[in-house]
């Protein structure tokens, strides 16, 4: 199969799709953070995290439509506002569903997963009756197209440099509320031990609205980024669910630095498999790869002691 390549071509070829495992790598970080955060924190299997992701990327493209059609000078920008716009309107719906229908299920990790498995199909639904079900992709500004010469052979596309720097500047956000400020402070004190936190005074249920609607809101601005690499459709969400849960648990919950390495691991071996063999395949080999690893170590690759 390399006869026809020489090893220049090969090392370009390894480069770029190593390029496309980390575009890849980013929309599974900011995928699995909420989702972490979320799990991490409440025990909660929030199966309808990847239709929060959607509405993020559908904010995105009825933004772009927006800028497109009545503020033209001004849509070499929109991609920011979009993204401004995507975190409040999925972690706002977030903070609601939490309100409404997780907070009586605490404890019962079996109903809340059919709960949001329900949510899931409801707002599919909702997405088919208010946007449509046929995909619908973004126009995205000039200085986002193309891509930057690296050397002769290999080139990096900008979208893809852009959805690594979002990646960079919101995983780090995220390091320094969860461990530099007095509402990270909360989020482990419950983590840690929920019944202790309460007794000195922190408000677990402010707390748990809060936290919910974070990840709720990092899943909306993986949408965003989700627009620049495919099309939005109402079940797109589904795509990426089993993915992002392998992830958490690979990367051990409620682990920061786990998430991250699992979702580097994850999408490297990946992408770098889908050269050599059918993305079908790729995706089935890296699924057993990652449970023969889950059946060594059970706990995924780091662990958080907490105490309940």
């Amino acid at each position: 199969m390399f006869g026809d390549y020489s090893l220049a071509d090969l090392s370009s070829i390894f480069v770029m799709q190593g390029f496309a495992g980390l575009i890849l790598f980013s929309v599974y970080v900011l995928m699995a953070l909420g989702l972490a955060i979320i799990f991490g924190q409440m025990g909660v299997i929030n199966m309808a995290h990847g239709e929060f992701m959607i509405l993020g990327a559908y904010v995105t493209y009825l933004c772009s439509t927006f800028f497109q059609e009545h503020l033209p000078a001004l849509f070499s920008a929109y991609f920011f506002v979009a993204m401004a716009l995507a975190f409040l309107a999925s972690g706002a719906l977030g903070m609601l569903v939490e309100w409404a229908l997780i907070r009586h299920l605490y404890k019962r990790p079996l109903d809340t997963l059919l709960a949001t498995w329900g949510l899931s199909l409801i707002l599919q639904q909702a997405y088919r009756s208010i946007i449509g079900p046929r995909e619908v992709g973004v126009e995205l500004p000039t200085w986002m197209m193309g891509s930057i010469p690296v050397t002769d052979s290999i080139e990096v596309q900008i979208n893809g440099l852009f959805v690594i720097a979002v990646t960079t500047v919101i995983t780090l956000g995220v390091a320094v509320l969860i461990y530099r400020s007095r509402f990270g402070a909360q989020i482990r004190a419950v983590m840690s031990n929920r019944s202790m936190a309460g007794a000195v005074g922190i408000d677990t249920e402010k707390v748990d609205r809060y936290t919910f609607g974070l990840g709720c809101g990092i899943a909306g601005i993986a949408g965003s980024a989700f627009t620049m690499i495919g099309s939005t459709g109402p079940t797109s969400g589904q795509l990426y669910i089993v993915d992002t849960f392998l992830i958490v648990v690979f990367g051990g919950a409620a682990s920061l630095l786990g998430t991250i390495a699992s979702a580097f691991s994850i999408s490297q071996t990946q992408s770098t498999l889908e050269f050599f063999l059918s993305g079908s395949m790729a995706k089935v080999l890296t699924l057993l790869a990652v449970v023969a690893i889950l059946m060594l170590r059970p706990q995924g690759l780091f662990t958080l002691k907490v105490r309940r």
